[in-house]
């Protein structure tokens, strides 16, 4: 008997940043555990979903992770007008066997590497030491509450006692998720290996 694979069911939800809106699949949009955003002035050309939606004129950025898209809006709609054509557009897209990804990261590493230098994270596989163990603390107490808001937070570096880490999706560009993510990380990291973390850098990816 030949299994049926259940269509994509969309459904909206709030995230901390009030520009940007979380839109949930009940499965999974991506499984190479990457996350994908695209700004307005990114080429989004590995993307079809997000150059689908960057098309709309009142999006400004689009978030993709695992069963989910985050996307960003400019002051010119509020949510309440667009929610549900959004929600028909992603579920129509995908249960169309739209493409969500062309090419992974992994198998596009140097090209990733080119546009994203400024925001490089390292591969947590090969990091070591207090890098390693940053690393693994943001992985497990950090990430998935990030993920649960529609952002993401990637280690980036650490040198004399302060850590940095790049803020993507929804927590990025937002004020106030950005000052209680610092102090949350900052708060943790410290107490979890005393006397060598001073400080934390969010940095918006």
């Amino acid at each position: 008997m030949e299994k049926t694979i259940a269509p994509h069911s969309i459904y909206a939800e709030s995230t901390p940043n009030p520009v940007t809106m979380k839109f949930v699949s009940n499965r999974y949009l991506i499984t190479d555990g990457q996350v994908y955003e695209y700004l307005l002035e990114d080429d989004s050309s590995n993307s079809p979903l997000a150059t689908k939606l960057l098309n709309l004129p009142f999006i400004s950025k689009v978030f993709i992770a695992s069963n989910f898209v985050a996307i960003s809006k400019t002051d010119i709609i509020e949510w309440e007008d667009v929610i549900h054509q959004l929600r028909d557009m992603i579920g129509e897209f995908l249960n169309n066997n739209g493409k969500v990804i062309l090419v992974s990261k992994e198998e596009n590493s140097e090209v990733e590497k080119k546009n994203n230098a400024s925001l490089e994270t390292p591969d947590i596989k090969n990091l070591k030491g207090i890098d390693a163990k940053i690393a693994s603390i943001l992985d497990e107490y950090i990430r998935p509450a990030v993920e649960s808001d529609g952002g993401a937070i990637h280690f980036q570096s650490y040198k004399e006692g302060k850590v940095k880490v790049v803020l993507k999706g929804a927590c990025s560009g937002c004020p106030s998720s950005t000052m209680t993510l610092k102090s949350g990380i900052e708060t943790m990291l410290k107490d979890m290996l005393p006397g060598q973390i001073q400080e934390v850098e969010a940095i918006n990816g």
